[in-house]
């Protein structure tokens, strides 16, 4: 991924934040990602974690219209994703997508009980929120020209506790260096 593609993306987000009321910390933590994957347009997300503890985590994120984040699950993380504005598409499976039959599982939605079938797609709007346990694969995205997301889970580990359907996501990109680094990010020093 380019610099100059990972500073528009920050200005983006930090403009789309403002513009709906949401302040960063001071020094906010940055991780843009393509996944590894070389298209950020269809496969990325910008996120802050805001809090960092070993019990617990939360993250804001944004997202352009159709720009994925990739299939996966958590051995351990139990999150909650929430649309703080925009409208955010979260398609939930049951268990491994290749693998699972359409079968009927529940989620909670907003706090309560839904039943749906594996693969369904669950649409949230600014407000609503999806509970996600440790085994549910998904993947998100938003439906509306831009998305402000939460999360808000339990302890996090990109390293050790994502399991990406795809082989070749990578965590992290390669950033080619094409610009001046305006924010350094997450996972560089």
């Amino acid at each position: 991924m380019k610099r100059s593609e990972i500073n528009s993306l920050i200005a983006s987000a930090s403009q789309c934040f403002a513009a709906h009321g949401w302040a960063l910390p001071p020094e906010p933590r940055w991780d843009v990602t393509d996944f590894g994957l070389g298209d950020y347009r269809r496969f990325g997300l910008v996120l802050i974690n805001l809090a960092e503890q070993p019990e617990y985590c939360e993250k804001l994120m944004y997202v352009r219209r159709n720009m994925i984040t990739p299939a996966h699950t958590h051995r351990k993380k139990k999150e909650d994703i929430i649309s703080r504005w925009g409208d955010l598409c979260v398609q939930v499976w049951s268990g491994h997508p290749e693998k699972s039959a359409k079968n009927e599982f529940s989620v909670l939605v907003n706090g309560a009980p839904r039943a749906v079938k594996s693969g369904e797609i669950v649409t949230l709007s600014a407000g609503q929120r999806i509970t996600l346990i440790p085994g549910v694969y998904h993947e998100f995205y938003a439906s509306s020209e831009e998305a402000i997301i939460g999360e808000v889970s339990t302890a996090n580990d990109d390293a050790h506790d994502n399991f990406f359907v795809n082989p070749e996501v990578g965590r992290y990109s390669v950033i080619e260096e094409d610009a001046p680094v305006l924010q350094r990010l997450l996972n560089e020093k």
